[in-house]
């Protein structure tokens, strides 16, 4: 199980400074997903499935959404579209899609083996998260809340477009 924490996390590594190094923001949000998924991975090898299931539900899934629509939202006009369609071709999803297959091929290592959690480390379900998230981290929940809201409405008068 060592061998497979240690792959994902270098993907993540990996994945993450292609995100922070593409100059097309199309080409880093594919590497983000990448990452995410590798750090879902690396929680599901520690022994949180859960949490794991939660990343890709939440991060891998809903961010990237929002990230995606706020992408469209901020479109300036048909030269716009033009030049992102002139960056979109297959070479693009090459490094993803092989980085995706690797933690896939993990994956499927580990349900094959039978192991799904790392030696030392025990099982963390549901209740615990909320018990845990509920009680000892609730000023840090409400506050990311908050920022959610903020980011939100500032993505709205960002998007805003003025009838004057």
């Amino acid at each position: 199980m060592a061998i497979i924490f240690y792959i994902s996390s270098a993907v993540a590594v990996l994945s993450t400074v292609m995100v922070i190094t593409r100059m097309n923001a199309v080409h880093a949000l594919l590497y983000l997903i990448v990452s995410l998924l590798s750090v879902a991975v690396i929680f599901f090898t520690l022994g949180a499935p859960f949490i794991g299931a939660l990343e890709v539900i939440i991060y891998a899934g809903a961010i990237m959404v929002l990230f995606v629509f706020v992408m469209m939202m901020l479109n300036m006009g048909k030269k716009a579209a033009e030049l992102e369609s002139s960056w979109v071709n297959p070479r693009m999803y090459v490094g993803p899609a092989i980085l995706a297959a690797i933690l896939g091929i993990e994956l499927v290592y580990m349900l094959a083996s039978g192991s799904n959690r790392a030696a030392g480390f025990e099982m963390v379900g549901p209740k615990a998260v909320g018990i845990g998230l509920y009680s000892s981290y609730l000023v840090g929940l409400e506050l990311a809340g908050m920022l959610l809201l903020a980011g939100l409405v500032g993505a709205f008068h960002l998007g805003r477009r003025d009838e004057d």
